[in-house]
């Protein structure tokens, strides 16, 4: 029976290496997969799903327009497929999570999204938000702090390299737009637990 995987982590956790092993496991075995990242993410190219690596392959595009389970449905259609992939899945939206339901209840295909679990101001995505509520399996994916310590928690960096708490939850950017940190290190950084109710 098909299931909905959440994988979630903080940045540098190889969420997109884990994903496209997965995925080429599948067609080693001689399976179709479909893979999908979010479009307004092109720093590796339109439509490819990169990692750290080197590792690469070319992906279907989902907007907040998109409708996963139609799209799915229709490859599916063309050509029957074992899995379905979704990279940077903190940027779906509500809907989008619930088409991933339809996809694994009604077409019984497995999705396996890839994601943040938080913003840089330690606030869940909307994706993220109802992938941790609804998926089937959990799955957290560890990276570490400069410290040693598991990194949870992704902050924030200005150009000097200071971690900041202002702007839009979505900025597109790698390591040098953004840092792991442990707990301990993004609440003394951004004064996250500071709040007078705590």
């Amino acid at each position: 029976m098909a299931q909905l995987y959440f994988y979630y982590s903080a940045m540098n956790a190889g969420k997109s290496t884990s994903l496209l092993q997965s995925a080429y496991n599948y067609k080693e075995r001689g399976m179709h997969v479909a893979l999908y990242t979010v479009a307004f993410d092109d720093r590796f190219g339109e439509g490819k799903i990169a990692s750290r690596i080197g590792l690469s392959s070319s992906a279907n595009l989902f907007n907040a327009n998109t409708n996963l389970f139609t799209e799915v449905a229709a490859l599916h259609q063309r050509q029957a497929l074992g899995c379905v992939f979704i990279d940077e899945a903190q940027f779906m939206t509500q809907i989008q999570v619930k088409q991933c339901l339809k996809i694994v209840d009604e077409l019984d295909i497995p999705v396996l999204a890839y994601g943040l679990r938080t913003d840089f101001k330690g606030q869940t995505f909307e994706g993220s938000h109802y992938l941790l509520a609804w998926a089937d399996k959990l799955s957290e994916l560890k990276t570490v702090c400069h410290c040693g310590r598991k990194a949870n928690f992704v902050a924030r960096l200005n150009e000097a390299g200071d971690v900041i708490q202002d702007g839009d939850q979505i900025e597109i950017g790698g390591n040098d737009k953004y840092v792991s940190l442990c707990r301990k290190h993004f609440c003394a950084k951004t004064g996250f637990n500071q709040d007078e109710s705590v």
